[in-house]
């Protein structure tokens, strides 16, 4: 059979390299692809699912218009188009083109995302969404400490004598990372793992510390309390490196090996011998997650962590380091490391950026001059994934015109007027990077859309057509239909890469122009002082925290004023799970195998508490929603939380997102969602 090489475009750290197999106009089998070395270990449960998600009969294949019952019909392209174009022009005469929303996820990566922007431009404006739901606290955090957001090549972990996954398992969300960590672990290292709950990473720990959640800033900072009394710190790495040791040096003297014992509800024990590890074993490594940064202590938290590793001198040495983002290979980008993303009322004068996407229900309901009235939706499912989902609910019922492309009926999907059917990654062609290695990859065109399905860059190129504008309107901005234009468009944006070809990204994955395998080896950092800064006047000036990253409680923590959240003790704990990326995929059969519904776990002293045992009906509730599901008690889960993996639709049995909050982390306008209480009873059994 043909084979052919492509990439897996989803939001995820691995962003695998793939052999595809295709007969007769058909996908026949999925392979890892062996150069690139970050994934070469196999495809995930995920990955292999690709045929099925390629052909599944609940694929969206048309224009489908919602009717005066409710119900979907389905349209002919002629139509859908007609109805586009009526409705933006009326808007864009009546209000202005700001009074549609342009909305985009992350749903895929791909140079070829920007021509839904180039679009709006053209059409003369609309607004958007600033800041992120997944990292921008930790990216914030990073680039404030160490100028730029990179680390050292995945397989470098091998060399590390010290491991910490802080608030990330590794062996669910980032498989072909474990692999370098075993490769360590056989040569000798150490493993630690913080988490709240006992995961699959934590089975392979040498330590598991389970802290309040949210807690985790103050923790740090009591590590670093005992490395410095203990004279752990490596003194003449930080007179060459660190700004602003001696400051910080004070700030962590009040966090004493109790008082962070008695904050983060963790033994003293567990403090003195991590802090002990840190000072004596080197190279060491800190892999963060992206969960707790989903606080709104976070940024200052990951700010405190990455001291730890300045302080040691474990940064810009193989086997060493902070691993949280590598942008290494965002090469294509205007802006490689943007502060923060982008910040609220960018001036533009045609794109208004003002709608938070951490608080998307609130913000869109309250935007004025002009008042939003339509929304346009794609690689992203915000009624499912967003905080507050009864306000994002709320805010989508309250427009005018709602479109979403989209390959399934998704939660969002189905509160559309017009739901126009999306290409899958093997039906174009397009460039992506990743944010774990640093190669770039071709995401390469293997089969022809199914049914009526049109790339999105073609829905953009019919529609500027309707509207008026000419070949040289859409020239550079907008591609035409048809391969040839699709290559000839991203081989522009290549050009003055003479290594990376489309002929060569054919054949396989390309690492980074400039890539570096140790991260900061040169010792050069990007911010103000040269140095690594633990004392950031710049995060005073942008976010109004203290330039030291001292602790505060979060927003939920029920540990201010009164030591205690009687209306709502639980911590809510909303992790990935290796089954689905965010709200894909669950919707597959293979998938479907593995995870049928979801469920919340307690520990059984909370159980207990609640006359709760496993299978009973339970209602997990909130001021800001609730969640009815069976139980399941965990005694690997810390007591007083209780988790729910995200990503469940509402029609699967209710997003997690009924109970969060719509609020920012302290830094990066990042979603602080996972700052949030319950509590749980049980209910009857309605059958």
């Amino acid at each position: 059979m043909p084979e052919f090489v492509t990439a897996c475009p989803r939001n995820c750290y691995s962003t695998c390299s793939m052999r595809v197999s295709v007969r007769d106009g058909r996908l026949r089998m999925i392979e890892p692809h062996e150069e690139n070395k970050a994934t070469s270990g196999g495809i995930c449960l995920k990955g292999l699912s690709y045929i099925e998600r390629v052909y599944s009969p609940d694929r969206i294949l048309n224009p489908l218009h919602r009717t005066a019952s409710g119900s979907f019909e389905k349209i002919d392209w002629e139509d859908a188009l007609n109805l586009i174009c009526k409705n933006i022009i009326r808007l864009k005469n009546e209000y202005g083109p700001q009074s549609i929303l342009y909305y985009t996820g992350s749903g895929t990566k791909g140079l070829l995302n920007a021509v839904g922007m180039n679009f709006w431009r053209l059409f003369g404006g609309c607004t958007t969404t600033y800041g992120d739901l997944c990292w921008p606290a930790g990216l914030e955090a990073t680039r404030l400490t160490l100028g730029e957001n990179k680390h050292n090549a995945p397989w470098d972990l091998e060399n590390a004598r010290l491991i910490i996954f802080w608030g990330k398992n590794a062996a669910e969300t980032n498989i072909h990372q474990m692999v370098f960590a075993d490769r360590a672990l056989q040569n000798g290292a150490k493993l630690v793992v913080i988490d709240p709950r006992r995961t699959q990473t934590a089975e392979r720990a040498h330590l598991l510390i389970q802290p309040r959640p949210g807690t985790d800033g103050a923790l740090a900072l009591g590590l670093a309390n005992v490395l410095i009394h203990d004279e752990k710190p490596d003194i003449s790495f930080i007179s060459r490196h660190v700004h602003g040791f001696t400051a910080f040096k004070k700030l962590v003297g009040k966090y004493t090996v109790q008082k962070v014992s008695e904050i983060c509800g963790v033994s003293p024990d567990a403090i003195i011998q991590l802090a002990e590890w840190l000072g004596e074993i080197k190279p060491s490594t800190i892999n963060a997650g992206f969960g707790m940064q989903r606080f709104t202590n976070s940024g200052q938290t990951m700010r405190a962590m990455i001291a730890l590793l300045a302080i040691t001198g474990n940064i810009g040495k193989p086997g060493a380091g902070w691993m949280f983002a590598n942008l290494q290979s965002a090469v294509f980008d205007v802006v490689k490391d943007p502060i923060a993303f982008y910040p609220p009322q960018q001036p533009d004068g045609v794109v208004r950026v003002s709608v938070s996407t951490a608080k998307l229900g609130p913000d869109m309901r309250a935007q004025s001059e002009p008042p939003l009235k339509m929304i346009w939706v794609e690689r992203g499912n915000p009624v499912t994934q967003n905080p507050e989902t009864n306000m994002v609910l709320k805010a989508f019922r309250q427009l005018d015109f709602r479109v979403v492309v989209d390959q399934f009926m998704t939660d969002t999907a189905r509160e559309a007027d017009l739901i126009l059917p999306a290409k899958s990654m093997f039906e174009q062609s397009d460039i992506i990077g990743a944010y774990w290695h640093s190669y770039i990859q071709l995401k390469q065109k293997l089969i022809d859309p199914p049914g009526e399905v049109k790339p999105e860059t073609e829905i953009y190129y019919l529609l500027a057509k309707k509207l008026g504008f000419s070949e040289a309107d859409c020239k550079d901005k907008i591609p035409a239909p048809g391969d040839a234009s699709i290559e000839s468009w991203l081989q522009e944006r290549i050009l003055r890469f003479p290594d990376i070809t489309l002929d060569r990204l054919r054949e396989g994955p390309v690492e980074a122009p400039g890539h570096e395998a140790v991260a900061f080896a040169d010792l050069k950092f990007q911010t103000p002082s040269g140095k690594i800064e633990l004392y950031s006047e710049q995060a005073a000036r942008l976010w109004s925290v203290d330039p030291l990253p001292d602790y505060r409680e979060s927003a939920e923590s029920g540990k201010r004023a009164t030591g205690k959240n009687d209306k709502y003790p639980l911590y809510f704990l909303t992790p990935n799970t290796k089954n689905r990326i965010h709200s894909q995929f669950n919707n597959l059969q293979l998938i479907r195998r593995y995870s049928e519904k979801p469920e919340i776990l307690l520990h059984p002293v909370d159980a207990a508490a609640r006359g709760i045992s496993n299978g009973n009906p339970v209602r997990v509730f909130n001021d800001r929603g609730e969640l009815r599901l069976p139980a399941k008690t965990d005694a690997g889960l810390r007591p007083g939380c209780v988790l729910v993996t995200n990503g469940w639709w509402i029609s699967e049995g209710g997003t997690v997102n009924f109970l969060s909050a719509a609020r920012e982390t302290d830094m990066g306008y990042g979603a602080a969602f996972h700052d949030n209480r319950v509590e749980v009873e049980k209910t009857i059994n309605d059958k």
